[in-house]
C-alpha cells in the first residue's frame, strides 16, 4: 500500500460509514483527494492489519510525527510494540472489544514513541475495516488529542 492509496482511503470512509452510520471525509471526498486528504490530516490516522501479531499498514503524517517513525519504519511494525509494556494489556482488551463490537469511541491509552517517550492518546475512535462480505480484514484509529504522559 502507498501513502496515497485511493482503495484504501475508501475503505477507510466506507467501513466507517456503514459502522458508525456518518461519513468519516469531508463531503464528496472520495478516491486519490480523499486519500491525499487523510495522509495530510491534522488528526492522527493509524490501520493494522488482521494477522496473529497486527502489523500496521498506514499511518498518516500526524501519527507519524508523534509516534517518532517515518512511513517505511511505521509500516510493518507490529501494532503491540507502540503501547507501553503495562498498557498492552489494557490495548489488547480494547481491540478485542473492537473486534466483537465492530467500533469504539472515546478511547484513551498510553502508547510510547520510537524513542520511548511515553504520552496519551485520547478522544479515539478505532473501528474494524471491512471486506468483502463485511468481513473484518483490519483495524483503524482516529486519534483526536494527545498529552504528555
Amino acid at each position: 500500500m502507498s501513502r496515497y492509496d485511493a482503495a484504501f482511503a475508501d475503505l477507510l470512509a466506507d467501513s466507517w460509514a456503514e459502522l458508525l452510520g456518518r461519513p468519516f471525509v469531508t463531503a464528496g471526498l472520495r478516491g486519490e483527494a480523499a486519500a491525499e486528504w487523510l495522509y495530510r490530516a491534522r488528526f492522527g490516522l493509524l490501520a493494522h492489519d488482521t494477522s496473529a501479531d497486527p502489523v500496521f499498514t498506514y499511518a498518516n503524517t500526524t501519527a507519524q510525527e508523534r509516534f517518532g517513525y517515518t512511513w517505511d519504519e511505521f509500516v510493518g511494525l507490529p501494532s503491540r510494540l507502540s503501547a507501553i509494556g503495562d498498557a498492552r494489556d489494557e490495548r489488547h482488551e480494547f481491540m478485542d472489544s473492537v473486534r466483537r463490537h465492530g467500533f469504539a469511541d472515546g478511547y484513551r491509552g498510553l502508547r510510547v514513541t520510537k524513542s520511548g517517550r511515553p504520552f496519551w492518546i485520547e478522544d479515539v475512535t478505532v473501528w474494524n475495516l471491512l471486506g468483502p462480505g463485511g468481513a473484518p480484514i483490519g483495524q483503524a484509529a482516529l486519534i483526536r488529542q494527545w498529552s504528555d504522559a
